[in-house]
């Protein structure tokens, strides 16, 4: 018993905060126009570069070898569908939480920003006052921020100083956003993160990160309907027409999906005969990858790289990490009368983690380096 015990406080006592590398980005140093930069990506990697935050844009910078070159393709496209979407990412999907006044957004700006607790559409041009997300208050993770400014610099400023614009994702935290600007005597209108376009990843990922060089993107002559970075303005993005030719940067996801319904250990063996290994899922990050990538599985659920020792009544990954991040539907995790257990995701519903028998035959996820 003692001895179990102290297995279980050294894997919690190992249990860490690691970066997720959900891509790998490829510099391709060749002059191509977008459609056929985005057909070289999907023959050869998974697609033209998607960026979903920060530290994306980090390792896409890094991937570019030739910083002389004037523009680069990445896999940004304009549509004819105009969505509203949160500056960090989060969605922004009515079903979810939004709380417009009523007649708001009317369909004539871009931008949105809070006034006594409820959103209005407002010109993006518009200087106002603004509210990051942050960590270094540690009470209400937001900063006020008295300088009037419009969108697109707030937004710059929110990520060079703190994290992003702030992001409102239920009622409570409007309510704590409502109070933070009661308590600081704010009269004014304030800029939140949320913003409209009609710009689409390659990849129909909904990715809502933005980069745009200031006063970009403005379709300069009516045409500019796809975005490129531009190397000797730290990564910034512009929008130019689809037809002219630059070299490219392409994206390779860690995950693969194998529609093939095969038990736990053939999975297993599938992997890391194929690729590295059944994946592993550290993060909320990871896990957000890994809902995004089993939508298309053929079936109910989809094998993880999770196993369960009887032994020590634990579970852990067959990459050797410990489990420290967690997303399981139900408490059954646990249970050892059935024989050996293995874990998996669901593909639909609420697509949290599930405790199945081994030799059952599903679907799985493979990660395609470490």
């Amino acid at each position: 018993m003692e001895q179990t015990l102290y297995l279980v406080l050294l894997l919690i006592a190992l249990c860490s905060v690691s970066e997720c590398v959900q891509r790998q980005y490829h510099f391709i140093n060749v002059l191509k126009t977008w459609t056929e930069a985005q057909r070289y990506c999907r023959e050869n990697y998974t697609d033209l570069a998607t960026v979903d935050n920060m530290n994306d844009m980090k390792e896409l910078n890094k991937s570019v070898t030739d910083g002389s070159v004037e523009y680069i393709w990445i896999g940004l496209q304009k549509t004819s569908v105009n969505k509203w979407q949160w500056s960090s990412g989060d969605p922004a999907d009515p079903v979810l939480y939004l709380n417009w006044r009523s007649g708001q957004p009317d369909g004539k700006d871009e931008c949105a920003f809070m006034r006594n607790g409820e959103w209005h559409d407002g010109g993006c041009s518009d200087r106002l006052t603004f509210i990051c997300s942050s960590s270094i208050n540690m009470s209400t993770g937001l900063v006020f921020v008295n300088q009037m400014m419009n969108w697109r610099d707030a937004q710059s400023y929110c990520r060079q100083n703190h994290i992003d614009l702030v992001s409102v994702r239920n009622q409570n935290e409007n309510q704590q956003i409502q109070k933070f600007i009661n308590g600081r005597l704010i009269s004014n209108d304030v800029w939140i993160g949320l913003f409209r376009d009609s710009w689409q990843w390659s990849d129909q990922r909904n990715s809502s990160f933005r980069n745009w060089k200031s006063g970009e993107p403005n379709n300069q002559g009516g045409n500019e309907n796809c975005a490129v970075i531009i190397p000797k303005a730290q990564g910034q993005w512009n929008d130019i027409p689809c037809s002219n030719q630059y070299p490219f940067v392409c994206h390779e996801d860690k995950l693969i999906l194998i529609k093939e319904s095969r038990t736990w250990s053939e999975a297993l063996r599938y992997c890391r005969q194929n690729h590295v290994d059944l994946v592993s899922v550290h993060s909320e990050e990871m896990q957000l990858e890994v809902m995004n990538v089993v939508k298309g599985a053929s079936t109910a659920e989809v094998w993880l790289g999770l196993r369960h020792s009887c032994t020590v009544g634990l579970w852990f990954w067959v990459s050797g990490e410990t489990l420290c991040y967690q997303k399981w539907a139900k408490d059954d995790s646990d249970q050892c009368e059935s024989g050996v257990r293995s874990g998996a995701v669901q593909s639909g519903g609420d697509q949290r983690w599930i405790s199945r028998p081994e030799t059952d035959k599903l679907n799985f996820l493979c990660s395609r380096y470490e």
